[in-house]
């Protein structure tokens, strides 16, 4: 007869897991120029937490699609595997959505179109030849602008009635050693310098 698993030993297990999401080499986007600005000034009136730890940007490994790559990865294997896809990708201006509650959250976000020249450079980067950890969504490109607050039905009406119509320039890209709750540490950034 199977015995039923001990709690104690499923929550120490979830915690573990928990733990080793937060350890993790994030390659993200940082948003610049008025769109960035936009993004920053919605953060620091309605999640001034989220403002605080990181710039606005969207995630190109590490939450959706593939997950982030192990920390052990050297600075040398991530060049390595990287400068030729900036080398050969070429700056994009893209359109950011209209606000939404991601995945049945509390996170509100501006989506981006997942296809086109960021897919192309999304999968590029996930078929580089790095090691990724499982992710839990499939590549759902957007920029947070509401992470952490518990959002009231008011706030929440706020938030997803704002806009940021300028365009979201992606010309370079950043690595990013997370090691939760300590500070990120940028390993790499890398120019888009594609025709």
């Amino acid at each position: 007869m199977k015995r039923a698993p001990d709690q104690r030993t499923v929550h120490r297990s979830s915690t573990n897991q928990s733990v080793a999401a937060a350890i993790g080499i994030y390659i993200i986007v940082e948003l610049p120029g008025a769109a960035g600005e936009r993004v920053r000034a919605i953060q620091e009136k309605y999640d001034p937490k989220l403002a605080k730890l990181n710039p606005p940007h969207l995630t190109l490994a590490g939450s959706s699609g593939v997950g982030s790559i192990p920390a052990e990865t050297s600075v040398k294997e991530l060049r390595a595997a990287l400068e030729p896809i900036a080398r050969t990708t070429a700056p994009m201006s893209l359109e950011l959505g209209l606000p939404l509650r991601f995945m049945q959250t509390n996170i509100v976000v501006l989506p981006m179109d997942p296809n086109g020249p960021l897919r192309t450079l999304y999968e590029r980067i996930a078929r580089s030849g790095l090691t990724f950890k499982p992710a839990r969504f499939s590549f759902t490109p957007h920029v947070t602008m509401s992470f952490f607050p518990t959002l009231t039905p008011a706030v929440e009406r706020e938030l997803l009635a704002l806009r940021v119509d300028a365009p979201a320039i992606v010309d370079r890209f950043q690595v990013y050693l997370t090691r939760d709750p300590q500070p990120s540490k940028k390993l790499l950034e890398l120019s888009l310098t594609g025709e």
